[in-house]
């Protein structure tokens, strides 16, 4: 598999779970309005981490959810820096060979 094929692979990933992310994140914000059972956190931050932490950070910026709570946000930073380094990891390893 080249460098193209696995980018393409990975935006297909992250498109894929960044529509799961922001589902939860709407979800979640409807059931805590509402009192009821909510999407735990350990769940949310493992489909930012499987890719969807574009789709969560849309999603929290329009329903206005989780955009306080400090420990949520410093996870939610750290798994984007880890994606960011590993997405530009990728690109030079396959583009500069």
């Amino acid at each position: 598999m080249n460098g193209g094929h696995v980018l393409l692979v990975y935006a297909a990933a992250v498109a894929v779970m960044s529509v799961v992310s922001a589902v939860l994140i709407v979800w979640d914000k409807h059931r805590a309005r509402r009192n009821g059972w909510r999407v735990s956190e350990r769940t949310l931050h493992t489909c930012e981490a499987l890719g969807g932490w574009p789709g969560s950070w849309l999603a929290r910026r329009w329903a206005r959810h989780k955009t306080y709570k400090r420990s949520y946000r410093l996870r939610y930073g750290l798994i984007v820096l880890v994606h960011v380094t590993v997405f530009l990891g990728c690109v030079v390893w396959f583009f500069t060979r």
